[in-house]
């Protein structure tokens, strides 16, 4: 199945993205966007892939400056997500510039600032609740800014989600209706909810305090370790990664090769990190192998059109690269007063992007776990010279796993919540 492409021999007659579906279970669907180009856009698409639930196996990226050709082969992370694939298709094309010269792209606008929307769940408390709901929430294209999840003391619990939608119809009363008609059937009739627009609504978060910040947001982790605590065997296979510059095959561009671990969102974020560096990717070329490595060539240059030669700026390029591959989630667990709570941090874009599927992936390591939530907000903190996205979750000291005097199931949560952010459960 093919979605775009419409046919005719001219230019004219071509959508910017096309997509050729998977005949079977296991095999690649071939995404391919050809359009003018943009600072970033490569970035910007690979954040949307990972939204959508997908993995990226292998793509090839190329521009002239002007315009871009790039094609990604993806897979769905798990079957249990359901991939919107038209909804991907409108996404992508809208992050594709519009160009006055070419009239097949004048249906092609940016996305003006996004309209943030109240969503009121009401329901029994039951472990995964949170996590269930995000799943559906994921779904629906519904993405969470900001919730706060309180339980009453008669068991019942109080969902506000702070929500901005993907799809841009929250609005009318057919998709909020629904929304709420998914939720009920999935969670059951107990359930009751309501959605409001939330105009003025900002991202206000309590700080973090000092002891706890400088450690979740050091600039410097060491490969044996990361904050929080010793990694498990199979994650210090994650921490090692070969980086190399060679500026003898090309005379107009610097060739970055890149050898590591494969993980979920590395090529997201090795794109973003570049964006951030104000490094543009000329040439592009990423590839897994049956070992579970992953082989990056990127051909680059600088803002400046110059390649990058200088010794101290490979240095600083390959120091900050190394940082946001390896430890691109920051994931510990603290005492909050007599309370046990978890903290996941992830850098901003500088373009006030966060990353995708972060609170989903350390709700579903908590179901699986057996960890009730008590509650859980999400905010923005500066610290290292920078913006974070800090999630917050409460989480509850049951005696089937106690958390407040056991080192052992505290490290069990941090290694289950890291390994599920970097995709070894999904």
């Amino acid at each position: 199945m093919v979605l775009g492409g419409g046919g005719g021999a001219g230019p004219g007659a071509e959508d910017a993205v096309v997509m050729e579906l998977a005949a079977g279970d296991g095999e690649d669907s071939v995404v391919t966007v050809n359009c003018p180009d943009q600072a970033g856009l490569g970035c910007d698409l690979c954040r949307t892939i990972l939204e959508f639930g997908l993995r990226i196996t292998r793509g090839d990226v190329s521009t002239d400056g002007q315009w871009c050709y790039v094609i990604f082969w993806v897979v769905p992370r798990s079957q249990s997500i359901n991939i919107r694939w038209s909804s991907l298709k409108n996404r992508l094309m809208s992050m594709c510039p519009s160009s006055y010269n070419i009239p097949f792209y004048h249906d092609i606008n940016p996305p003006g600032p996004p309209q943030f929307y109240l969503l009121k769940l009401f329901s029994d408390d039951r472990k995964g609740l949170l996590h269930d709901v995000t799943h559906i929430l994921s779904d629906l294209e519904l993405l969470i800014q900001r919730v706060k999840v309180s339980t009453t003391p008669d068991g019942r619990v109080v969902n506000l989600f702070f929500i901005t939608d993907g799809m841009e119809l929250l609005h009318t009363k057919e998709r909020q209706e629904e929304t709420c008609s998914m939720l009920i059937d999935t969670l059951g009739p107990s359930v009751s909810c309501e959605i409001l627009s939330a105009e003025g609504f900002q991202q206000g978060f309590s700080s973090l305090p000092p002891t706890i910040s400088e450690e979740l947001f050091r600039l410097e982790l060491d490969d044996c370790e990361s904050s929080s605590g010793s990694l498990s065997a199979e994650m210090k296979k994650v921490q090692k990664a070969s980086i190399k510059f060679d500026n003898s095959l090309s005379p107009a561009h610097t060739l970055l090769q890149i050898i590591c671990v494969d993980q979920k969102g590395l090529i997201y974020d090795m794109l973003r990190t570049l964006k951030d560096c104000n490094i543009k990717v000329t040439y592009g070329r990423f590839w897994s192998d049956k070992k579970g490595f992953r082989e990056v060539d990127l051909f680059i240059k600088q803002a400046d059109g110059k390649k990058v030669i200088d010794s101290e700026k490979q240095d600083a390029l390959q120091s900050r690269m190394r940082s946001e591959m390896l430890h691109p989630l920051r994931v510990m667990i603290v005492n909050r007063g007599p309370d046990t709570e978890l903290l996941v941090a992830n850098p901003v874009e500088l373009s006030g992007k966060g990353r995708p599927r972060v609170f989903y992936d350390a709700t579903l390591a908590l179901k699986a776990l057996g960890i009730c939530i008590f509650s859980a907000e999400i905010g923005r903190q500066t610290a290292s010279e920078r913006q974070w996205e800090v999630y917050r979750f409460l989480l509850d000291d049951s005696k089937e796993f106690p958390l407040s005097n056991s080192l052992t199931n505290r490290n069990r949560v941090v290694d289950r919540v890291r390994k599920t952010l970097m995709g070894c459960f999904n």
